[in-house]
Parts: C-alpha cells; sequence; structure tokens
C-alpha cells in the first residue's frame, strides 16, 4: 500500500483554502462602536461591508485555484499539489471582517440605528428528480 501517499495527499486536502461561506465570524467588542451615531455606524457598515465582499471573492477565487490544482496534482501531475496552500490572512481577515460586521450590528441595535446586514441565505440541497 502507499500509505506515504495517502498521507501526502490528506496533508495538501486539509491545507486547500476555504470556500468564503464556510468562514465563520470571529468575535469583534461591539464597546468600539459605541460612541459612534447612527450616522457613522452606516458610514462603518458600508465600509467593512465593501471590504469584506472583496475578501470573500479573494477567498472563493483561491479556494477555485486550489480545487484545480488539486484535480491535476491527482490526475496528471502530482507536483502541482506543492502549489495548494490556504491564505490564513486572508481567512482570519474575513473572518474579523464578519465579526466587525456583528459588532456594528450589535451596535445599532443598541441604539436603534436600524442598520442591518443581510446574511446570506443557506444552501438548500438539489432537489432528488421525480421518478
Amino acid at each position: 500500500m502507499h500509505l506515504p501517499l495517502i498521507v501526502a495527499m490528506a496533508v495538501f486536502l486539509t491545507a486547500c483554502a476555504k470556500r468564503a461561506e464556510s468562514i465563520s465570524a470571529a468575535y469583534v467588542s461591539p464597546l468600539q462602536y459605541e460612541r459612534l451615531d447612527c450616522r457613522q455606524l452606516g458610514e462603518e457598515a458600508q465600509r467593512v461591508s465593501a471590504r469584506a465582499a472583496t475578501v470573500a471573492g479573494a477567498q472563493d477565487e483561491k479556494a477555485s485555484r486550489d480545487a484545480v490544482a488539486m484535480g491535476v496534482g491527482l490526475v496528471v501531475f502530482w507536483p502541482a499539489l506543492f502549489f495548494i496552500g490556504g491564505n490564513d490572512q486572508q481567512t482570519a481577515e474575513l473572518a474579523r471582517l464578519r465579526g466587525e460586521m456583528e459588532a456594528i450590528e450589535q451596535a445599532s441595535i443598541q441604539r436603534r440605528c436600524g442598520i442591518v446586514f443581510q446574511k446570506p441565505k443557506p444552501q438548500e440541497p438539489a432537489a432528488s428528480p421525480a421518478t
């Protein structure tokens, strides 16, 4: 059996970049936003939301490239597996930004500003074909 090859493949599979929707928010204290008024909270919400969208797009692009490299590496050219690697810094930034969005939303609730971030809808399983 090719145990070293199996172990190497398992390591590479866990090193792939995560899709953006699978990254949870990191905790960010809403206290940093408590002195902002509703207008300022709105501006901060727009800034954080725009940056989060940019980082999420880059994260998904990296995840797609890693998936392609994994396919090529497993089927055609195993050295391609060395080019796979998640981007921990980008993942951490997206988690932090999502945490900031939650903190801004909490501060908005306390001030009764009405700022609510639209959450992505959970993916529904594909419907099975009728038989």
